[in-house]
């Protein structure tokens, strides 16, 4: 493996980060809203929990909360796999 090799392998790595830097802000702005027994959340596809609201009933809460993450895993997937196909990676 000579200089040239390291070289690209470097650029390679440095796209493969940009593009994954990029996925996740785009997966930062997508809003998912979920309405469960209840209870609002609302939640970016990064996953974070950005509101709360209606009945207070800890169980209802917390089955939203699940169904919204559930949910943001399913577009954070969708959004990973146009990253994922340009790796060339064996079994992605």
């Amino acid at each position: 493996m000579g200089l040239m090799d390291n070289i690209k392998q470097l650029g390679d790595l440095k796209k493969m980060r940009d593009q994954a830097i990029e996925v996740q802000k785009r997966l930062a702005g997508i809003k998912i809203t979920v309405e469960h027994k209840g209870v609002v959340v609302v939640m970016s596809a990064d996953q974070k929990v950005i509101s709360l609201s209606g009945d207070t009933d800890h169980q209802k809460v917390v089955e939203a909360v699940n169904e919204a993450l559930k949910q943001s895993q399913k577009v954070a997937a969708e959004e990973m796999k146009g990253l994922m196909g340009g790796l060339g990676l064996p079994g992605m």
